[in-house]
């Protein structure tokens, strides 16, 4: 009879870094091809697109990685205080705590005697029972909270990739054609991010990058459609 062995590895689904990652890559690359195909709607120069590309690219960087750093660290400072109480009940009344971890332990499946001694044996090092308790009350595990520097540098990085690479062909050629250089960058770009996605959670590829690409599209139909009308009133 042929076995079956099952991986039982799974992914880091609370990663702050790869989901700052693919999510940066995304509003990067999404938005600096709006602003590029809005300009180009507008019959923009290629000196005006570059320095407003490049703009783009540095500010929407900026502000994920601020806006990153200040989300995750606001998380921390939550969750910090919140062990802090935990400390602060285990040191002042085990007794209750013991009752509470006891009452988790049944809710999961313990019989109330195993669920007891269980509990009395985890409450007898405070640490310990700091972390059980912070695991099965607040749901985090006190050792491995998100860095709010990291998660912002991969904020940054990851927008900036995804922001240069429709900026690309405007620093290689000024020829007319060049827009539709950026916009096969663009649609490449919205193909390999959603390809990405799908891979990570195990969704049809194709499906992923049709909705990546026609999500990116729709958007960038509509922005060229607006220069166009703005170019009208405006001279770039």
């Amino acid at each position: 009879v042929a076995s079956h062995r099952y991986d039982d590895h799974h992914r880091d689904v609370h990663g702050s870094g790869v989901r700052a990652a693919v999510f940066g890559a995304s509003d990067g690359l999404v938005s600096n091809v709006l602003l590029i195909v809005g300009l180009a709607g507008a019959s923009a120069s290629p000196g005006v697109v570059r320095a407003a590309g490049v703009a783009g690219l540095l500010a929407g960087a900026i502000s994920m990685a601020a806006g990153e750093y200040v989300s995750v660290r606001a998380q921390n400072d939550l969750v910090a205080r919140e062990l802090e109480k935990e400390r602060r009940a285990i040191a002042d009344d085990p007794e209750e705590e013991t009752e509470e971890l006891a009452q988790l332990y049944v809710e999961r499946g313990m019989t109330t005697t195993q669920a007891t001694e269980m509990a009395h044996l985890v409450m007898q090092n405070p640490e310990v029972a700091l972390e059980v308790h912070a695991r099965e009350e607040l749901g985090v595990n006190p050792n491995e909270l998100a860095s709010p520097v990291l998660a912002a540098a991969w904020s940054f990085a990851a927008f900036a990739i995804g922001a240069l690479v429709p900026l690309v062909p405007w620093f290689l050629s000024s020829a007319s054609a060049v827009i539709w250089l950026s916009v096969a960058a663009g649609v490449a770009g919205a193909a390999a991010i959603g390809a990405t996605l799908a891979l990570a959670t195990g969704h049809s590829v194709s499906r992923g990058v049709l909705r990546h690409v026609g999500i990116a599209g729709i958007a960038a139909i509509t922005i060229h459609f607006v220069g166009v009308g703005l170019g009208s009133f405006v001279q770039l």
